[in-house]
């Protein structure tokens, strides 16, 4: 009787800790969305190296880390920081010049896809037609099509 319900017990605890584990349903809701982008990248390991740079002074006023060592390290840590600063620089300078580029190529494909409102103006009836079309929406007669913009 005690071997049965010990059993039992084990059996149930087993499924409780392995549900979670097996389920689909709530996969991934309880983490956070990581960002990759190269600049997130860049901020991310910047701010270890910042990380490593106090963990380093902190072993080094506790007597852990011999001058030597911690003069070279911290060498090691500050020319590593500084690039990792130049880097980012970089990448913001050049993600501001690519929204500059994009905000062109919109702008140029607005121009070129725009298409003045008489043009799709009946010349029969007058009515003002909101798309292009070959044909009057109101009385039917056909609308010459303007020559297309290069």
């Amino acid at each position: 009787m005690a071997l049965g319900f010990a059993l039992l017990l084990a059996a149930a605890l087993a499924v409780c800790v392995a549900a979670p584990l097996l389920s689909a349903e709530g996969a991934g809701s309880g983490t956070l969305p990581v960002d990759v982008t190269p600049f997130a990248d860049l901020k991310r390991r910047r701010l270890v190296v910042y990380e490593n740079l106090k963990d380093l002074e902190f072993e080094f006023q506790a007597g852990k880390i011999a001058r030597q060592d911690y003069e070279s390290l911290r060498q090691n840590y500050l020319g590593e920081a500084a690039t990792l600063m130049a880097d980012a620089q970089a990448a913001e300078q050049a993600r501001e010049s690519e929204a500059l580029i994009e905000h062109e190529v919109a702008s140029r494909r607005v121009r070129r896809n725009r298409r003045p409102a008489e043009e799709y103006t009946c010349p029969r009836c007058g009515f003002e037609n909101p798309l292009p079309v070959k044909f009057c929406g109101e009385c039917g007669s056909p609308i010459a099509s303007p020559p297309r913009e290069a």
